[in-house]
């Protein structure tokens, strides 16, 4: 699955004043990842505002950014949720045409055992025509994933290729590089670990801040995976203010603030999210003009 290796962004989904999706906004974040070195896209993940976006909306989102990538990266969906039938019958009636991968979540809220992860993720497996990246991002769903879980699954099923490991547990972490089948990759989905997960043996990241700074993001984990520890800690230790202050109030406000002081799109977020204050946008901005980004 070398098409999942390097960094991929978790897109926004930008929109306008008054909560439409802006399809123009869209288009410049895409091409702008495209122009600055992103390995692969992902579409309608958490940072996407996934839970706010309609079933409708995500239909028109899949076939605009396939339209704009035209096929020059690695497109992975976001498809999960709490309740496995519906998750198995949206992958059933979805039009796979130019994506390359899953990305499934965890199962939220209902707080199920690491066996009922299992057989969550198994009848997923059972029906996927793509290969599959597990979400563990405990601090948003309330369970959990063991790494005994995630390498059970990996064990058990081909087509789970990967998992995008968001606990912010460097033992996790280490514990999943330690014993992962071979070729089974490890993500990080924590963009102030990526680069120690890279230096690891991890095989890079799905990124927020990675969307903004494209350029520096990715050389950084490119780096990180060849072991050129020095030149790599010398982008992440410039990095890590931006990358504090855009998790500091919520994601993806902090992330939309920082692309609408690149003018790439507006600020703009769906309740029950609201905008990155004032005070946030007035620190994002004094440390992009520090990375000589304004």
């Amino acid at each position: 699955m070398t098409e999942f290796i390097g960094t991929g962004v978790a897109l926004i989904t930008p929109f306008n004043a008054d909560l439409s999706i802006d399809f123009d906004a869209l288009e410049r974040l895409v091409e702008y990842n495209i122009e600055n070195g992103t390995d692969y896209l992902v579409i309608s993940g958490t940072t996407g505002e996934s839970v706010t976006v309609t079933p409708e909306e995500k239909k028109e989102l899949i076939a605009f950014i396939s339209k704009v990538n035209k096929g020059r990266l690695p497109i992975v969906l976001g498809i999960g949720g709490n309740n496995t039938l519906t998750v198995l019958e949206e992958i059933r009636t979805t039009d796979f045409t130019g994506i390359d991968g899953i990305l499934s979540v965890t199962p939220y809220y209902s707080k199920p055992t690491q066996e009922g992860i299992y057989q969550h993720f198994k009848a997923i497996a059972e029906v996927s025509p793509k290969p599959i990246i597990l979400y563990n991002v405990p601090g948003r769903t309330a369970s959990n994933m063991t790494p005994e879980t995630t390498l059970r699954l990996a064990k058990d099923f081909e087509n789970i290729v990967a998992v995008k490991e968001a606990g912010n547990n460097v033992h996790q972490y280490l514990e999943l590089l330690r014993s992962k089948p071979k070729g089974f990759l490890v993500l990080s989905g924590d963009d102030d670990l990526a680069l120690g997960v890279a230096l690891a043996g991890g095989s890079g990241v799905i990124s927020v801040i990675g969307q903004a700074l494209p350029k520096e993001f990715s050389e950084m984990i490119r780096l990180g995976i060849a072991r050129k520890a020095k030149e790599a800690y010398d982008i992440h230790f410039k990095l890590m203010p931006i990358t504090g202050l855009i998790f500091s109030e919520n994601n993806p406000s902090g992330i939309k603030a920082v692309l609408s002081a690149l003018n790439i799109s507006k600020p703009a977020v769906r309740l029950p999210l609201v905008e990155a204050t004032d005070n946030l946008k007035t620190k994002i901005a004094a440390e992009l003009k520090v990375l000589g980004k304004s």
